[in-house]
């Protein structure tokens, strides 16, 4: 019994058995003291309070032993109760820097649900997580980076997982299986064919542990996007293809470049977006549709349908309840 108590003892947290020892020290002492010196200690209750005072202050003086082993008994307890006391202390102060040094360090396992989980962290991933912080104050984000030393974001809804975003060791450190979003950015350290196969085999991980999960990955090359797209992806960035089509943007219109940047910003300015159909402009013509929302200020582009994206349609289409309408607005 002695065995199996002591085996049990020992499988506690280090912090949980000084605290225990240092608990039953105190109560031990006040129990002894008030045998000891019954007419000093009346009760066992001021016994422990003298304990209490004595291991952890100089005492206040309203109870001091007077016999020679009442004094033997304080000599005791402050070699040992206060040796408890000391160490607990340290232990919890210990305990929380190598705490905190585990969340800087991405060691910590991430308990939330509802995450938004960012792959890879450069330029691209740095502007996203902040436009979301601004954007919605309460969003969960995992940041999951192999090179990263330490959290970059002093921000207590950004939780950062070192490690490699396609080993379900790491995946389940971020909580994966409670994501509701993916977003996994190239690594553009790395050859584009190896970048893209390494977000690829990042993607079939992700899904695999949360199906459901609505994933946006970033393709370099063309000859993936087929690839991603039977891998699961919901949404595909063409990096290199968009950045070409702003590039022949702006050499046939100068300043595009700019143009666009402003209506992508989701901080500043007007934002390009889909809404979804009001009830009232379901099988309404685009041009009505378009000039009832010019009234506030939103300006109607095109809409979406299933997977195609109409911009400019005929003034006559006729815009069906399950579209998305297209628009810029503040």
């Amino acid at each position: 019994m002695a065995t199996y108590l002591y085996q049990t003892f020992s499988r506690w947290p280090l912090l949980t058995r000084i605290f225990f020892m240092a608990v039953f020290s105190i109560i031990l002492f006040g129990f002894v003291i008030h045998v000891v010196e019954p007419k000093t200690f009346p009760s066992t209750f001021d016994g422990i309070w003298w304990a209490i005072i004595t291991a952890s202050t100089v005492g206040y003086g309203d109870y001091i032993p007077h016999t020679t082993v009442g004094r033997l008994v304080g000599i005791l307890l402050i070699l040992v109760g206060a040796s408890f006391l000391s160490s607990y202390f340290a232990t919890l102060a210990t305990t929380a820097v190598n705490t905190q040094n585990t969340l800087k360090q991405g060691k910590a396992l991430f308990i939330g649900k509802k995450q938004t989980l960012i792959i890879g962290w450069n330029e691209r991933s740095r502007d996203v997580i902040m436009q979301l912080i601004q954007l919605k104050e309460d969003t969960e984000i995992v940041l999951i980076d192999d090179t990263l030393l330490e959290n970059p974001f002093p921000n207590p809804h950004v939780h950062f997982i070192k490690g490699k975003p396609y080993y379900d060791h790491v995946l389940t450190q971020a909580n994966a299986k409670s994501a509701k979003l993916l977003l996994v950015t190239a690594d553009q350290n790395t050859p584009e064919y190896q970048a893209d196969m390494n977000t690829i085999l990042t993607l079939i991980a992700v899904k695999g542990m949360n199906p459901d999960i609505h994933s946006i990955v970033e393709i370099l090359t063309a000859d993936h996007v087929l690839n991603a797209e039977r891998a699961g992806a919901d949404e595909i960035i063409q990096t290199n293809k968009q950045t070409s089509y702003v590039m022949i943007n702006s050499i046939l219109s100068h300043g595009m470049a700019s143009s666009l940047l402003i209506m992508l910003n989701q901080i500043k300015g007007n934002k390009i977006k889909f809404t979804p159909v009001e009830p009232h402009f379901a099988g309404k013509t685009f041009d009505a549709i378009s000039r009832s929302l010019s009234d506030d200020q939103v300006l109607l582009i095109g809409y979406k349908r299933g997977e195609d994206s109409i911009v400019n349609p005929p003034r006559d289409e006729k815009i069906k309840a399950d579209d998305q309408l297209l628009v810029i607005s503040d």
